[in-house]
């Protein structure tokens, strides 16, 4: 069975503990949802480069990364209906780019 990156974009930093709580939450159950479908949790990133034969930019692109996760799934279809349940997806503040990892 193939492994899918999830490359998150967008999503907001909760303005206050509950907000922050409530985020986490759904999260946590996103990722309880998901089981054993994740191969890799991921980690939120923080500001991005982009590197160019021009040179580096530090302004994180058009469309920054804001995290990853890699998931196991039977087909691409399957791992796009898995990231639609994402909570930044779910809450309109961002998206997740879905591409499967090619062994080498």
């Amino acid at each position: 069975m193939p492994d899918f990156l999830f490359a998150y974009h967008g999503g907001t930093i909760p303005e206050t503990q509950q907000e922050g709580e409530k985020a986490m939450a759904a999260w946590g159950q996103w990722f309880a949802d998901m089981g054993e479908a994740v191969v890799n949790g991921g980690n939120p990133v923080g500001q991005s480069m982009t590197v160019t034969s021009a040179g580096v930019s530090d302004t994180g692109g058009t469309n920054p990364i804001s995290g990853y996760t890699v998931v196991r799934a039977e087909t691409a279809e399957a791992a796009c209906a898995i990231a639609a349940g994402c909570p930044m997806v779910a809450d309109g503040s961002g998206s997740v780019e879905v591409a499967p990892l090619i062994e080498m």
